[in-house]
């Protein structure tokens, strides 16, 4: 069973996007998905349509609770024609106390998730992980067999994935290669010089790893706002093509679930697909 990290010690950089695009993709692919949202600010939890969960990752981060992922957790409000919506262990913002209690014990503060995730029945698990480099980020990683590092070609933005890739280098070296850089996804590429420049820069500072962007598209950020699954807007301009670019990361992050090698496809590209009008720059 696939678990995929997405990261970033940097905020701001589209986590959340990128984290329930993948879940969309699996999802519409016929996979039953687990989102696991390790960020009290909660945005994956609201992002799937859950507002006031029964249970949270919280109680799964509380103790020691082998196999608890399935009892814990809550069903999406997102519709899935023909296959299952996802299902989450949500957060709050109470999840932001949690951090210091784990700092309390020495030997379980970052596997509690990875226990809680033990024989959970799901074809695949996103965690949303928060931005910061805490005990929850830890048992996050800890959890994963991969991580998915999310940047934006901006200022600062390689330095951002070379602190991060740090972070995962020195948690793989102890964990017997786990968890593996699936590679760097660059959110919200935009049409301006500027946004050219850093994809460039992070493309000839980190190479094949740069996995095929995701373009700015005002269709995602409605997605999020309707807490709606970016394969789930049908006609809404500009919807196919951000599906389709979620589609290409998932079989490229995922390709168990692609049926593919997981080639990287496409990694030099940096324009707009042809049509694409909706993005204001």
């Amino acid at each position: 069973m696939p678990v995929v990290a997405v990261v970033n010690q940097k905020g701001g950089v589209g986590k959340t996007t990128v984290a329930l695009g993948l879940a969309s993709a699996a999802a519409f692919r016929g996979a039953k998905v687990l989102v696991v949202d390790l960020d009290p600010q909660a945005n994956a939890t609201s992002g799937l349509g859950i507002w006031e969960p029964a249970t949270t990752v919280d109680t799964a981060l509380e103790v020691d609770r082998p196999g608890s992922a399935r009892s814990l957790a809550v069903p999406s409000a997102w519709t899935v024609p023909g296959g299952t919506a996802p299902d989450a262990l949500a957060s709050t913002p109470a999840l932001a106390a949690r951090e210091p209690h784990l700092a309390n014990d020495a030997i379980g503060a970052q596997d509690r998730l990875q226990q809680a995730l033990e024989n959970n029945g799901y074809d695949l698990v996103v965690i949303d992980c928060p931005p910061s480099l805490g005990l929850l980020t830890i048992n996050g990683l800890f959890a994963a067999d991969r991580a998915l590092i999310v940047t934006e070609p901006g200022a600062w933005a390689s330095d951002g994935v070379a602190n991060i890739q740090q972070t995962i280098s020195r948690i793989a070296s102890r964990r017997d290669g786990r968890p593996a850089i699936a590679g760097v996804a660059v959110n919200r590429l935009g049409r301006t010089r500027d946004a050219h420049y850093w994809h460039t820069a992070l493309l000839e500072q980190y190479g094949d790893q740069v996995l095929a962007p995701v373009h700015l598209r005002a269709a995602v950020a409605e997605a999020s706002a309707q807490s709606l699954p970016i394969h789930g807007l049908g006609n809404r301009q500009g919807a196919s093509e951000a599906a389709v670019e979620f589609d290409v990361l998932l079989s490229t992050v995922v390709p168990e679930l692609a049926g593919t090698s997981g080639a990287n496809p496409a990694v030099a590209a940096v324009a707009l697909p042809s049509g694409e009008s909706d993005v204001v720059v």
